[in-house]
């Protein structure tokens, strides 16, 4: 039998066998009614707080507004398997989401998974990790000493409406593939804020009463991300990582990588690395 006829046997019956063959997904449960737990957790004993909330999937609400509590409000969810938990080991305090993994498209699409969290006015260190979620997180006027949000690929908006009552060590937020708005930042008053994040667009607006000189560090991939960042501050941007696309207001000026707005008071110090995409600078 010659080469070229085993050739063509072969083709064929692997043709055949990829014609036979199927993959099973696993199934997810079934969503189920509506259920909505109350969220209620006590300020501890120290008068102070490491809280840290864990999300998976779905939508997450934080505000102000917890009265002497340290978190209150409501988990809306429709698969049991969400139900949050809570840990807490003095004033280390977890809200979890309950650990079910989301198996496939279908059950996700039919899924509800909405908290909506107040938070009180302690000193509070508070951490967010998050999936694939849409997230509206408001901090305005409470007391936190450092915050750090870690995501997925996320539809999120973040805003410091009114200042940080306290000084803030470090603001700290990493995502993947996003679309993040971060508004208000300079009423967040803190020392050093580190921005990571994957292809997406980002928006960080550095409105709000700059109290103190800061530090920002952001390292993105391909990405869309502006800067806006009122006339009146003191800014220096230097740029890394070889991108040539940045524009900026005619309120800046250039001297090589690095980019300086005039302004009076305290000095927002960034230093950026993009290899690509696009840089605006704005007020």
């Amino acid at each position: 039998m010659s080469y070229k006829i085993i050739s063509a046997i072969l083709v064929l019956a692997l043709a055949s066998l990829a014609c036979g063959f199927s993959i099973d997904l696993p199934k997810g449960p079934t969503p189920g009614p509506d259920v909505t737990d109350e969220i209620s957790i006590p300020v501890p004993a120290s008068g102070e707080a490491s809280l840290s909330i864990k999300f998976g999937a779905g939508k997450l609400d934080l505000a102000p507004g917890a009265v002497d509590k340290l978190a209150a409000g409501t988990a809306t969810y429709n698969i049991p398997d969400l139900k949050p938990q809570i840990q807490q080991n003095g004033s280390d305090i977890q809200i979890t989401q309950g650990d079910y993994q989301f198996k496939n498209v279908v059950t996700l699409g039919n899924m509800k998974n909405n908290w909506d969290l107040k938070l009180g006015g302690i000193p509070m260190a508070l951490t967010v990790e998050a999936g694939a979620y849409d997230g509206t997180m408001e901090f305005g006027g409470l007391s936190l000493k450092s915050l750090t949000i870690k995501d997925g690929a996320a539809n999120a908006e973040v805003s410091f409406s009114a200042p940080n009552a306290i000084e803030m060590s470090v603001l700290h937020y990493e995502t993947g593939a996003s679309d993040v708005t971060l508004k208000g930042l300079a009423n967040a008053n803190f020392n050093n804020m580190i921005f990571k994040a994957g292809a997406g667009n980002y928006e960080l607006d550095f409105s709000g009463g700059l109290k103190q000189d800061a530090s920002i560090d952001i390292t993105c991939g391909l990405s869309d991300v502006s800067l806006r960042i009122p006339k009146s501050v003191h800014a220096v941007v230097t740029v890394e990582g070889g991108l040539n696309n940045v524009s900026t207001s005619s309120n800046w000026s250039k001297n090589g990588n690095v980019y300086t707005q005039g302004g009076d008071g305290p000095t927002l110090t960034f230093t950026i690395e993009m290899g690509a995409g696009n840089l605006t600078l704005t007020d």
